[in-house]
Order: structure tokens, then C-alpha cells, then sequence
């Protein structure tokens, strides 16, 4: 009031706001240090940055935005309410990669062993959210004890919430996990939905149990990075899609990986810029050179990609894992596709149970984000065996296959050798909707391989032939020119175009430029039923 009776409000004082000001700051500072300095110390001495130096070294300079810095745990029943850090053990929130949305959370193994609470799962919750809500993709910097056990049911059912909205998500924006340190218990299952993973040697590993129960139950002695390390699982279990040297190397690599991906489901992807060439500066004359003349040797792959690709832009994913088959990123004319490759070096690309389903997650992933798809196949056929039949190839097999036949971005195959049996329907064929199918000279497209085709269809010539083994080899011959050839296929339109090797480049530049609108669309369902 003032003298007269009226009411009136008052401005504060300028002293009080910075009074407040200045105790803001104080808690922001408090915050960003969080587990305090000792235990910051003691995690750069085991090689590991710290929440918010990965995020500082994800985003780009000045971009992050925080979000729930001044959280706190609920913890006062669980004998923890002495110990109040802000922000209760993980970093949230948003800022830029080369410039693009990106919502990111890092945990912090400076408090509580960044065990997951309550709080700390709404958190990254409420990050999920947004990220959907606005189509962006979600980076989770992993370091974490697992569940805060003080805190009983509350940390699970925070676990569960993510691992439901993990699901939600999938599909619907790039979901990337990079493991910094430990990830054991339910904690795997976060990462296991999200679309890749990457971890660091010798300092991040994952399993669901332990080598203290592992040598409980089974009594087996083992360390943490034998049962669950950056090497075991990306060259075992194929459970991490790259493994890194350090913490540095992990970041750049998930940068890498964003810039080849667009922000959602409804995006397309990144276009690099691009100097449009013709047809006869866009000929590669290395390509007429690495298929061998003998069609038993081996041959390296990557270089039929490497040559035909952007140079420099083949990014591999799995790298280490089922080396069969080889997948990753590149740019084709600035544009971003998926590569899908047979490697005749490794079990001479036969298809088998890991690179059937290393190859159906990667074409699959491409399929959610309408990343176009580049096939190299070079496939005998299934690998034969025991292990393989008893262990499921049929159904692992069949993933690939559903996989193409689901998929309705642009899909290319270019053959360049061998195309035999069901390998050939599977290694997205003409019949199971591929746009474009082109063929090397090279190529050999049949149900088997010459000489055990000759040795059934002509039996009983070779076996009343004077000279079997020379009768072999001229029905053998016989049986390459007559069927095993790209130019049976072609007649009856499996085969697009029969082209030089040099051209393929400018081949699959054109097609793909052609397919750009492409309009393809599943018959109305829930979803299918994926043979798992």
C-alpha cells in the first residue's frame, strides 16, 4: 500500500536479483562438477572423459541446451537423502550436430556409479519425448553402474519406461548408443533397440551377468572385457556395430555416422554437395580388373565399393562381425545409400547365419530412414553344414530375405560373378522387387555352380565317356555357356542390362537419380511377422 491506500507493486530491488543471480550461478557451477572433483579425477585416470566432456566433444561449440540440470533424486527413504547431487547422475539435453537437432544423454559414473534412479530415467524420458515429438535423432553416451538398488522397483520401472520408448521410437527417429564404460543388467536392453552401437576398447563392456555369477553358475573364469568387451562383441556376438580405440575415436565416429542418416522416418537423407559428370568422366576402367578370370578366386570386395562409390565416403558398420558380408554407408554423387555386399575372400560369400542377419538389421535400418540400397553380389549359395542347419539358417536365413522384400526404398543389384541357387532370389533379386538388377560379363546366374550342375545333368555321359574327366569339363563348359551366363537372365527381363564394369558407376548414378520419387506401398497391416 502506499499513502494513499493503494495498492502497488513493487520492482525489487537490484541487489536481490543478483543476489539471486549470483546463488544461480553457484548451483550451476555446483552442477556441472556434480560428482565432484576427486571422482573426476579418478575417472580421466581410467582413460574415461566425463559426461559433460563427451557432450562438449559430440555438439557442436555453444549449442547444447540443458534440460532438468537442478533435478534431484526422491531418495530420502533409501538412506541416500544426505547426498543430493543436481542433475541425479546424467546430463540431458539438445543441441547440434553440424548443425542438425540432436537430443543426447549422457550418464555420469561420478555419482552413484551413474546408477539409474527414478528421476534419472524420467530424465531421459522426457529427451525421448522430444526427440519424437520433433524428429530428431536421440544419442545415448552410456556409463552406468545399472540400477540405483537403493531405490528398489522405482529404478526398474525407470528402466522399463525407456525400453518403451525405445521401441516407440524405432523407425521413427535414428536411435545411436555409444557404451563409455559399464552397461550390464537390464541397462543392455536400452542399447540393444536402438539402432546402432558403438564401445570403446578396454574401458566399456556389456553382458546381462557378470563374471562373479558367470563362475557361480557355470564355473567358468573370465574378465569383463573377455565376456562382454568392445572386442568380443563386435567380432563374437555382434552385439556393438563398431569397436573403438578411445573415447575420442567413438565420437567421431557417431558424428560420421549422423551425417549419413536423416533426422526422422519423413526425411530424406543428407545430400553432400556434388558436381554433376558426364558419362565418360563418371567411367571407372580400375573396376574391369578385380573380378579374376578363374572363377574359384577369391577377391576383395571393398574394392568393386571403393571404386565405384564417392571417393572416400564408405563408411563400414559391423566391420568385424560375419566379414561374409560387408554393409555401410557412402555417397554416390553427394547422395547418401546403403551398401549391401557378398565377400568372395571370407568363405567365398557364402551366405550364412551371422551375415544373414547382420545383413536383414542394416537393410532394414535403411528401409525405416529411406536410404536408398546398393547391392554387390557374388554368392555361391548358403553355406552347407551341420552347424548351420542345426543352429536356424533357415530361419536366420529367411531375415535377409524378408528384410529386401519388405523394403521400399530404391534397391539396385549390380551382379558381378557368381548368382547361384536360392542366394541368388535372396541377395535382392528382380523377383522379390528389386527396381534395377545389372550384370558384369562376369557373371554367372543358375540354380549351382557349373561343374556340380554338368556333374548331375550329365551323368551318364561322363560315366560311359572314355575319358570322364575331359567329358566333365566339356559339359562343364557346355553347361557355362548355355545357362550360367548374365544374358539367359536378361532375355527374360531378370536382368535390367548386361554392363561393362567401368559404367557401373554412371549406372547405378542414373538409376538412382531415376528412382528418386519412387512411391512403393505395403499391403495394410499391423505389421508383418518378421521370422525371428
Amino acid at each position: 500500500m502506499n499513502d494513499n491506500g493503494t495498492q502497488t507493486t513493487e520492482k525489487p530491488k537490484l541487489a536481490t536479483v543478483a543476489e539471486k543471480f549470483a546463488e544461480l550461478e553457484r548451483k550451476n557451477a555446483e552442477a556441472m562438477i556434480l560428482g565432484g572433483e576427486k571422482r573426476i579425477d579418478s575417472q580421466h585416470k581410467k582413460g574415461k572423459l566425463t559426461a559433460r566432456e563427451r557432450i562438449d566433444l559430440l555438439l557442436d561449440e555453444g549449442s547444447f541446451e540443458e534440460i532438468g540440470r537442478f533435478v534431484m533424486h526422491r531418495a530420502k527413504d533409501f538412506g541416500l537423502d544426505k547426498e543430493h547431487y543436481l542433475g541425479d547422475g546424467v546430463v540431458t539435453g539438445y543441441g547440434t550436430v553440424n548443425g542438425r537437432l540432436v537430443y543426447v544423454f549422457s550418464q555420469d559414473f561420478t555419482v552413484f556409479g551413474g546408477s539409474l534412479s527414478e528421476t534419472y530415467a524420467e530424465k531421459i524420458c522426457k529427451i525421448m519425448d522430444l526427440a519424437m515429438q520433433n524428429g530428431a535423432p536421440v544419442v545415448g553416451l552410456n556409463d552406468s553402474g545399472g540400477a540405483r538398488i537403493q531405490e528398489g522397483v522405482n529404478s526398474l520401472a525407470g528402466y522399463a519406461d525407456i525400453f518403451y520408448r525405445n521401441t516407440l521410437a524405432s523407425g521413427v527417429v535414428p536411435q545411436i548408443s555409444a557404451i563409455m564404460g559399464p552397461c550390464a543388467g537390464g541397462a543392455v536392453y536400452s542399447p540393444a533397440i536402438t539402432d546402432f552401437i558403438m564401445m570403446v576398447e578396454n574401458t566399456s563392456y556389456m553382458f546381462v551377468t557378470g563374471p562373479k555369477v558367470v563362475k557361480t553358475v557355470t564355473n567358468e573364469d573370465v574378465t569383463s572385457e573377455e565376456l562382454g568387451g568392445a572386442s568380443t562383441h563386435s567380432t563374437k556376438s555382434g552385439v556393438t556395430h563398431f569397436a573403438c580405440a578411445n573415447e575420442l575415436e567413438c565420437i567421431n565416429h557417431l558424428k560420421r555416422l549422423l551425417s549419413y542418416i536423416p533426422q526422422n522416418c519423413e526425411d530424406t537423407t543428407p545430400l553432400v554437395p556434388y558436381e554433376a559428370k558426364s558419362r565418360v568422366e563418371e567411367m571407372r576402367a580400375g573396376l574391369n580388373n578385380i573380378v579374376p578370370e578363374n572363377p574359384n578366386q577369391p577377391y576383395d570386395i571393398r574394392e568393386v565399393i571403393e571404386g565405384v562409390i564417392d571417393e572416400g565416403s564408405f563408411f563400414e558398420v559391423h566391420k568385424n562381425f560375419a566379414e561374409n558380408i560387408v554393409v555401410g554407408f557412402a555417397h554416390l554423387a553427394g547422395r547418401s545409400v546403403g551398401i549391401v555386399a557378398n565377400q568372395p575372400s571370407v568363405l567365398a560369400g557364402c551366405l550364412d547365419i551371422d551375415s544373414s542377419t547382420k545383413g536383414a538389421r542394416f537393410v532394414r535400418f535403411c528401409d525405416c530412414f529411406n536410404i536408398p540400397l546398393v547391392v554387390f553380389e557374388d554368392v555361391p549359395g548358403f553355406l552347407p553344414g551341420t552347424d548351420q542347419e542345426w543352429n536356424g539358417i533357415i530361419t536366420n536365413g529367411a531375415k535377409l530375405l524378408y528384410a529386401f522384400c519388405e523394403a521400399t526404398v530404391p534397391r539396385v543389384t549390380v551382379i558381378t560373378r557368381k548368382a547361384y541357387g536360392g542366394a541368388y532370389d535372396v541377395m535382392n533379386s528382380k523377383h522379390i522387387g528389386a527396381d534395377m538388377n545389372y550384370a558384369w560379363p562376369t557373371a554367372e546366374i543358375a540354380v549351382m555352380g557349373a561343374k556340380g550342375a554338368a556333374e548331375i545333368i550329365f551323368k551318364k555321359e561322363i560315366d560311359e565317356a572314355e575319358d570322364p574327366v575331359a567329358k566333365l569339363k566339356e559339359k562343364e563348359d557346355e553347361y557355362t555357356h548355355k545357362f550360367a551366363t548374365p544374358y539367359r537372365a536378361a532375355h527374360r527381363g531378370y536382368i535390367d542390362e548386361v554392363i561393362r564394369p567401368e559404367e557401373t558407376r554412371f549406372k547405378l548414378i542414373r538409376a538412382l537419380e531415376m528412382l528418386e520419387n519412387k512411391v512403393a506401398k505395403l499391403p495394410k497391416k499391423k505389421h508383418g511377422n518378421i521370422p525371428l
